[in-house]
């Protein structure tokens, strides 16, 4: 299954470090919202992203695969904050699984960042949150419209870095021929509600353009924390160079690309651009098969 994606992120309109981090290189893709503030929140969603990395290039990856860089990452943040340092991060993301010879989603997460799918014209959440408010609405304690007010709507439940073993929620989703899936940190659920969200991801084609657009207008929304998306196509056929996405997010126009500073503006994988003539090599590894295959020609 060939695949086509971009991802944008930034550190908001009122946060002084971007505690984001994000992942996206077939055949993983993920966000991670990094919790404790600098030197500690954004180092700790970057080992995720370190760890999580280590998939990259494969054909596909299992629940197995995953759930060792859940474990990784969960020891190496245990030991890196000592003597009373404390940080964590939420992570939410998906994976190209093979499953009986067919193709398949294999979404995870662990926090309250999240995985949307939008696939025949309908916007649905696959991944649920672990956050005190997801479980007062689970037990009808509260509403929809109550928990985007309630006091407790960003105390998590479960997160990497707590000292307790992770505990992630798997769910494996066969992949349509025109799935799209965003996977996005609170900082956008936070100032898009779902109709605007899939406003648009029915409008925009390009991947790149519509996780670029989401972040957007979560900054015109108010942009009270770090927003960062990743948008994935599955697609059937490479026609140009164009349609192959790369992970560097794309600077604002006027902006120096070498300038990218990870603590300013989140740690993301490759986390320099590639030059033109690189692209082809390093950023497709799936294409269309009727089995799932890889195919680096």
């Amino acid at each position: 299954m060939r695949t086509s994606w971009g991802s944008a992120t930034d550190r908001g309109r009122v946060r002084e470090v971007n505690e984001d981090a994000l992942l996206a290189y077939p055949p993983v893709f993920l966000v991670a919202d990094g919790m404790g503030g600098h030197d500690a929140g954004d180092l700790a969603s970057r080992i995720a992203v370190e760890e999580f990395a280590q998939l990259a290039g494969r054909s596909s990856a299992g629940a197995d695969d995953v759930h060792a860089c859940f474990v990784r990452t969960s020891a190496r943040i245990r030991d890196e904050f000592t003597g009373g340092r404390q940080g964590g991060t939420t992570v939410a993301g998906a994976a190209v699984a093979q499953h009986d010879g067919g193709s398949y989603w294999l979404v995870f997460n662990v926090g309250d960042s999240r995985v949307y799918r939008w696939a025949d014209d309908r916007l649905a959440q696959v991944s649920v949150d672990h956050s005190v408010v997801q479980e007062l609405l689970e037990s009808g304690e509260i509403g929809p419209a109550q928990a985007q007010q309630h006091p407790e709507r960003h105390v998590l439940t479960r997160a990497l870095g707590t000292g307790e073993p992770p505990e992630p929620d798997f769910w494996l989703l066969p992949a349509g021929p025109r799935d799209r899936l965003l996977i996005c940190t609170d900082g956008l659920t936070r100032e898009l509600d779902d109709a605007a969200i899939a406003t648009v991801l029915a409008e925009v084609a390009q991947p790149q353009d519509a996780a670029a657009r989401l972040v957007r207008e979560a900054l015109a929304h108010g942009g009270r924390d770090n927003v960062s998306a990743v948008v994935v196509d599955v697609a059937a056929t490479v026609t140009s160079a164009d349609d192959l996405q790369v992970t560097a997010p794309r600077p604002a126009p006027g902006d120096d690309p070498s300038g990218w500073d990870e603590m300013l503006d989140g740690a993301t994988l490759p986390r320099a651009p590639r030059l033109p003539d690189a692209t082809h090599d390093d950023a497709v590894v799936h294409h269309r098969t009727p089995h799932v295959q890889e195919d680096r020609s």
